[in-house]
């Protein structure tokens, strides 16, 4: 067996500690769903200031351990330090066979691109610092982004994909470009195909988006090509930084349907296909979004 090691941690989103414990949590197991193995223990990674009541630390940690749990796996120690404010993630540990792991680096001319998680939950957290938010968009992106990529990984393990990335800060279109660069190829991205998550456009129309967001954008506009019917606010949505974000699967089209009935069957939030791998010319773009 080959060993997979990953690590992330970051300050809160959301204001409930123990909500933030699960989402960190769920955050940092996804480098490794994504990479189709299988993780077996964690660490725990604390930043959290002096002057706080330890209760609230006690409550991120209970968070993180459900989610643990959920994983079928154990939280074997970790370490802390006194920080400005609180931070939390997970360095994990998986398991993987060598020559079964999943890379995001191996997508081939032809693949679809099926994504398992809505997008939105950049802009959506954002309008909650600055409440703005429904009360239930809000829950609704919460709960998507403690839902683990647990099942998403073992559906498109057990039909055999040719490449995956989880979606996370860079947004849809910057783990998109990775994966397209490593690869070699590029893709067409279909807006309107994009699972979204109900209240994100509403947010966006009120001029609500985060400043990582606003930076996916300025850094991906020079590889993207931008069909003219696509607004400036559906640029910031596929742009959006998400946490804790779905899988970006690319699989053979005579697999495709299987992929998604898997999908399907294991409870996965999304299941849709978003877009397509090409062979690009020399001049073409790395992405080519369409309405």
């Amino acid at each position: 067996m080959a060993v997979v090691l990953t690590v992330d941690f970051f300050p809160p989103i959301v204001d409930d500690p123990f909500t933030f414990g699960q989402i960190a949590a769920a955050n940092s197991l996804s480098d490794v769903y994504a990479m189709g193995a299988k993780p077996i223990a964690a660490l725990n990674i604390v930043g959290f200031p002096s002057d706080l009541d330890m209760s609230i630390l006690a409550e991120i940690l209970k968070g993180g351990a459900s989610k643990a749990l959920e994983a079928g796996i154990i939280i074997a120690g970790g370490h802390s330090v006194v920080d400005a404010e609180p931070k939390y993630g997970l360095s994990v540990t998986g398991i993987v066979n060598p020559g079964s792991q999943t890379a995001n680096s191996n997508s081939k001319t032809g693949d679809l691109l099926v994504l398992t998680k809505p997008i939105g939950t950049g802009v959506i957290t954002t309008a909650g610092k600055q409440e703005k938010v429904d009360d239930g968009v809000l829950k609704n992106a919460v709960e998507i982004m403690a839902t683990l990529n647990k099942t998403a990984s073992e559906a498109m393990i057990s039909v055999g994909v040719n490449a995956c990335s989880d979606v996370t800060g860079f947004g849809l279109l910057g783990h998109l470009r990775e994966m397209m660069e490593g690869s070699g190829t590029g893709a067409r991205i279909y807006k309107s195909k994009v699972p979204v998550i109900e209240g994100t456009e509403d947010l966006l129309n009120q001029g609500i988006a985060p400043g990582g967001t606003m930076r996916n954008l300025e850094s991906l506009n020079p590889t993207v090509l931008w069909g003219k019917e696509i607004l400036e606010n559906d640029k910031i949505l596929l742009c959006d930084a998400q946490t804790s974000g779905g899988l970006l699967i690319s699989v053979d089209p005579n697999k495709a349907d299987e992929l998604q009935k898997s999908l399907s069957e294991a409870g996965t939030l999304s299941n849709q296909i978003v877009g397509e791998v090409y062979s690009p010319s020399e001049n073409d773009p790395t992405i080519h979004v369409i309405g």
